[in-house]
């Protein structure tokens, strides 16, 4: 069997079209389709990459005497228990995730910030610095509240879409080919520093976000005071969160890829358990959240519920490893 033909055999059995091997080898389909019809030959590194990606030895790739039996036990790939990451996947998540993450941390920024305008408007109404009426400045506060949650959607839709094709790594177990596991330690030393840091400074922002509500309950009859302060308040946690994620993000993919701490294939199969209790708890908290706010309008008291949904699910998703357990 000539190699155009053990192309075609070990990729069907693999259950890969054309364009999916392509992907894998960082390859136009034109060139799979040119190996198969054996109108050319692989170069030695991608034959290097078909023997890792399929399990077989150089040999039988390249000596046509050489026929199925010489096979490596792992042929019927779709049973393997453990799905193979390669070097080129592992490098290509990695700059991916990288790329995202300052995309996703302002979506989540822009979330935190869609109520400022709003509060500053009603501030300004309060002081009688502005010449909307109260409605009006409530109008064009809920205006902006959705520009800014419109936008951190396009934000996190664009990014899911470009790492949907690694979603296995946080669902499934994997096992890391020659090389890997060396250079994603080597790039995780790298990022350990700036980790650290960005920790530090983020959480600092986080908690100091207090301090501006509390100096505006000093000033009496301070009601637009007070809305200035939440907004100060948001800003400061915004920027704080901000940070976290954008350099976060990058963190976590290392230990995705490593199978550490929440990644372990234990706590991935756990995550698989109770991910529609996530789905659930948190729709019903946003649901209570925008329902709260446009019947009392009280925006500058209704994000305290994130805080404390946070806490609290804690509390639901460890009742729920419990009960699983018992």
């Amino acid at each position: 069997m000539i190699l155009a033909d053990k192309i075609i055999e070990l990729r069907k059995k693999a259950g890969y079209s054309q364009e999916e091997l392509a992907e894998k080898m960082g390859v136009s389909r034109q060139s799979i389709s040119k190996w198969e019809g054996a109108l050319s030959i692989p170069d030695l590194d991608k034959i290097l990459m078909l023997s890792e990606i399929f399990s077989v030895s150089t040999d039988y790739l390249l000596k046509d005497e050489i026929e199925n039996d010489s096979l490596s036990p792992k042929e019927e790939i779709s049973e393997s228990k453990f799905r193979k990451v390669t070097l080129e996947e592992a490098n290509e998540f990695i700059r991916i995730k990288d790329e995202t993450a300052p995309k996703v941390a302002l979506g989540v920024a822009l979330c935190i910030l869609s109520p400022i305008i709003m509060l500053l408007l009603i501030a300004a109404y309060e002081a009688g610095k502005s010449p909307l009426n109260e409605n009006a400045s409530c109008g064009i506060g809920v205006v902006f509240i959705l520009l800014f949650v419109a936008s951190a959607v396009a934000l996190f839709i664009s990014s899911g879409m470009k790492t949907d094709k690694f979603e296995y790594f946080e669902e499934e177990p994997i096992e890391l080919a020659y090389g890997v596991e060396g250079m994603v330690k080597e790039h995780q030393s790298k990022l350990h520093k700036r980790h650290i840091k960005s920790c530090v400074i983020g959480i600092c922002l986080c908690v100091l976000s207090a301090i501006p509500i509390l100096i505006s309950a000093f000033f009496e009859k301070a009601d637009g005071e007070v809305l200035v302060g939440v907004s100060l308040t948001l800003a400061m946690i915004a920027a704080g969160v901000y940070i976290l994620i954008k350099d976060g993000i990058p963190w976590e993919t290392t230990k995705k890829l490593l199978q550490q701490d929440d990644y372990t294939i234990e706590n991935k199969q756990a995550e698989s358990t109770y991910e529609p209790l996530s789905m659930i708890y948190w729709s019903v908290i946003t649901a209570i959240y925008l329902g709260w706010s446009f019947f009392t309008m009280e925006w500058e008291k209704t994000w305290i519920i994130w805080p404390v949904a946070g806490v609290f699910y804690g509390a639901v998703y460890g009742i729920a490893v419990y009960i699983n357990k018992k």
